[in-house]
């Protein structure tokens, strides 16, 4: 059989270009099936990686010279901003002022402005060790306000929903590499300013790593910045700060996180009891300077 001529458009270039047109067709009906140009429909789930990140406590805020820098523009900035607006009074201020060891730092939450009135409250040295457990959903949804906040507050992701597991272990690592952790308990701001129940992980991270509690309370913070306000305004603040508690022997998380609820109630309350506040003995050997090895 004789092979076709070249010049019949069933080899060379003349079935190669042929070959490139069809296949140019194939993608322009493939990309219309995709209708790649049109919005997604409303009912599709959020678009997502197949394998979703692993989370992290951001350690690159807690490394140098990102340290150095949230020093100066808290020392700089929030430090004085907060005097500023808030005029705020602490009391306790001797159980954070010399730490031995990291603690946990378990507040009410009314308001953004409990961060920046909490860190006021504490000494320099306490400050610049402690780790603040932001809403993973809230301030790290965008890449960019999540950078800002870690920043600015050295806080780390902490999911309100789904497996606590891998949120407690992160949290426990913290504490066992020297960090103290400020965290809400309630797990959200009051929407009236009252307190609301406290979830038992604090419990849980205190039974497990076998570390002391201080309870705190943040007063005024609401009429500063209520939830759903953007915008700061001037208002009276107090924060309380009461005995550090330990865990007793036996004493189950859910138990525990319940003495500590109970804790903040009476300061919140106004208690000035040693047992909330501890006795001026106490208080006078928290100020005890820190002892070093020679």
């Amino acid at each position: 059989m004789a092979a076709p001529a070249w010049y019949s458009g069933s080899v060379g270039l003349s079935a190669l270009v042929r070959s490139l047109g069809g296949a140019l067709d194939d993608y322009r009906k493939l990309r219309r099936g995709f209708h790649w140009d049109t919005p997604r429909p409303a009912e599709w789930p959020e678009a997502s990686n197949a394998v979703p990140d692993r989370p992290t406590t951001l350690g690159w805020a807690r490394m140098e010279p990102v340290r150095s820098l949230r020093w100066a523009l808290q020392k700089g900035m929030l430090m004085p901003f907060t005097e500023v607006m808030a005029h705020p009074k602490v009391e306790g201020e001797e159980w954070v002022q010399e730490l031995h060891r990291p603690v946990i730092l378990a507040s009410n939450h009314t308001s953004h402005a409990d961060t920046p009135l909490l860190l006021y409250a504490l000494g320099d040295r306490v400050r610049e060790r402690t780790v603040v457990a932001a809403a993973a959903d809230y301030f790290y949804s965008r890449r960019v306000i999540g950078f800002l906040t870690s920043l600015w507050l050295n806080t780390f992701p902490f999911a309100r929903t789904g497996g606590p597991q891998e949120v407690l272990n992160r949290s426990s690592q913290l504490l066992k590499s020297g960090w103290n952790l400020l965290v809400f308990p309630e797990g959200t701001r009051s929407d009236t300013g009252a307190l609301q129940e406290f979830r038992p992980g604090v419990g849980h991270l205190a039974t497990e790593n076998r570390v002391d509690v201080i309870p705190m309370h943040v007063r005024g913070a609401h009429r500063i910045m209520p939830k759903g306000r953007n915008v700061p305004l001037p208002a009276q603040a107090t924060v309380r700060i009461g005995k550090p508690l330990k865990v007793g022997e036996g004493e189950t998380s859910r138990s525990f996180a319940e003495r500590v609820e109970k804790a903040v109630h009476e300061l919140a309350d106004g208690a000035e009891s040693a047992q909330v506040t501890g006795s001026w003995i106490d208080r006078w050997q928290a100020t005890a300077p820190r002892k070093t090895r020679r």
